[in-house]
């Protein structure tokens, strides 16, 4: 599956001083390489470094206003650096750069995984029976059950965490957020933030999370005694931006804000980012099931976790749309994010209530 196209030209970097910068660190890369640009993902930026016997991937932050504690290159270096050793799925770091006068921001590079990326749909070739589906759907969540279970300690992150109060601290900042980046044309949100305020549980536990799980920041590739249709199996787990020490309930909640089932209305289908519609696909109920009766956990209120994971994917559709409305990108595929926000807007109340 081709993944990937021409730079776009408000993308574009000088790839003389990076080929440079990265052969005085990495032997045998002989000539500079074709730079090619990922088309997923709609926050940090992804190139593909396609030299004559190695593919490298590098990542930077976009251009434009950022909310302060994000798009930080050198920790999301460094939380798979350090994971690497304890959680399988994590991509070899190569090397990471602050140098400005290089790129013009940070940022780093590292090994390319080989695999699919599940995104919108599956590639042609990939036939999944609603058997296959719904394993593989479970495969995924068991993935994200194993990171839960890593000891930060073990990992040398444990200063990720800041204590107790996660829930509270997510809440707060990301309504924050919400209200610097809102635009006219988006609610004010108001209700919704101050259910959560009012409904937000205790912290459930402590641990790793990633913070932006979902299908199409997982790689997959099939096992190699079955057919190339079937038997997919997790080998890689991208995009660790937001991964932090926080509550694993939380994680979970952000997960499924992205899960669209095959019957949901026609504009959670339109924003739909992964393959979750298939036949064979877990509702979100049972991916909320599975994941706790596997975790040892039981909510009492769902409903929370609901409605924050689908506020907090309202405010990231909004930052990004935030920078193509002040004209700080002109990339027509966040042109009608502000659409998404109030649909996403809508369920949350409608999940709240």
């Amino acid at each position: 599956m081709v993944d990937h196209r021409a730079v776009r030209t408000e993308d574009a970097f000088d790839v003389a001083a990076v080929h440079e910068w990265l052969a005085g660190r990495v032997d045998g890369l002989g000539a500079e390489p074709e730079v090619r640009q990922f088309s997923g993902g709609a926050s940090n930026l992804t190139y593909l470094l396609r030299y004559p016997d190695r593919e490298l991937i590098l990542r930077r932050p976009p251009a434009g206003r950022k909310a302060s504690s994000a798009h930080d290159m050198g920790r999301e270096y460094r939380v798979q650096k350090h994971l690497k050793p304890v959680f399988r799925y994590v991509p070899e770091m190569i090397a990471f750069c602050d140098d400005p006068g290089v790129l013009g921001a940070d940022f780093y590079v590292m090994e390319k995984l080989d695999g699919i990326i599940p995104r919108k749909d599956f590639p042609p070739e990939v036939s999944l029976s609603p058997l296959d589906a719904r394993t593989l759907a479970f495969t995924v969540v068991d993935t994200l059950v194993e990171l839960h279970d890593v000891d930060p300690g073990a990992a040398g992150l444990t200063d990720l965490g800041r204590g107790a109060g996660y829930v509270e601290r997510q809440v707060r900042g990301w309504s924050d957020r919400y209200r610097k980046a809102r635009t006219w044309n988006v609610p004010k949100a108001g209700w919704v933030m101050a259910w959560l305020a009012d409904h937000q549980p205790d912290d459930v536990r402590s641990c790793l999370i990633h913070n932006d799980y979902r299908l199409d920041n997982v790689v997959l590739a099939p096992d190699a005694a079955l057919p190339e249709t079937a038997g997919m199996r997790v080998v890689g787990v991208l995009d660790w931006e937001m991964a932090t020490i926080g509550d694993p309930l939380m994680d979970l909640g952000g997960a499924l804000a992205y899960w669209i089932e095959h019957d949901d209305p026609y504009l959670s289908q339109r924003a739909r980012r992964q393959p979750t519609h298939l036949p064979g696909m877990p509702t979100r109920r049972e991916v909320v099931e599975y994941y706790c009766d596997r975790a040892g956990l039981s909510p009492e209120n769902w409903a929370f976790y609901e409605v924050f994971g689908l506020f907090r994917l309202a405010a990231i559709a909004q930052q990004i749309y935030y920078r193509y409305h002040h004209k700080q990108t002109r990339n027509p595929a966040f042109r009608h994010f502000w659409v998404n926000v109030n649909y996403l807007i809508r369920r949350a109340r409608k999940a709240a209530r």
